[in-house]
C-alpha cells in the first residue's frame, strides 16, 4: 500500500503539518487572540473564520465557521476554551480538531476565546 495515497494518511496531514507548525513556533507567548488565530486556526477554519480553511478538501468534517452567530452563541466560553485546549472531542465535535493545550497557556486560550467571540461578534 503507497501511504502517500491512503485516505487516512492524506486526512491526517494537514492536522499533522498544523500540529508540526506549531510545535516549531515559540513566539506566540505575547500574540494577541487574533495572531494566534492566523498561527494555529487559518489553515482548517480560513482567512476569513469561515470554516473554508486550505486543508478542509481533505477534511471528512468542515470546519466551524467562527462568524456564525448562531452556531457560535450557542457553545459557551467554557466549551470553546476546553475544544481549544483539549481537541474538539473534549466538546463531543470533531476528532479533527486538535487539542492546543501543550503548546498554548491559559492566557493564550482565552485571548483566542475572545477573539472568536469577536469574529462572531456574539458578545
Amino acid at each position: 500500500m503507497n501511504l502517500s495515497t491512503s485516505p487516512v494518511i492524506r486526512q491526517a496531514m494537514p492536522l499533522i503539518a498544523a500540529l508540526l507548525f506549531a510545535w516549531f513556533s515559540t513566539a506566540h507567548a505575547a500574540e494577541s487572540g487574533k495572531d494566534m488565530y492566523k498561527t494555529y486556526c487559518w489553515q482548517c477554519h480560513g482567512m476569513n473564520a469561515d470554516g473554508m480553511g486550505l486543508n478542509i478538501p481533505d477534511m471528512s468534517v468542515q470546519p466551524r465557521d467562527h462568524t456564525d452567530v448562531k452556531s457560535m452563541t450557542a457553545r459557551s466560553d467554557d466549551e470553546l476554551f476546553r475544544a481549544i485546549r483539549d481537541g474538539g472531542q473534549a466538546i463531543d465535535k470533531s476528532i479533527l480538531m486538535p487539542g492546543w493545550g501543550e503548546v498554548l497557556s491559559e492566557e493564550d486560550i482565552q485571548n483566542l476565546v475572545r477573539y472568536l467571540r469577536e469574529l462572531c461578534r456574539c458578545k
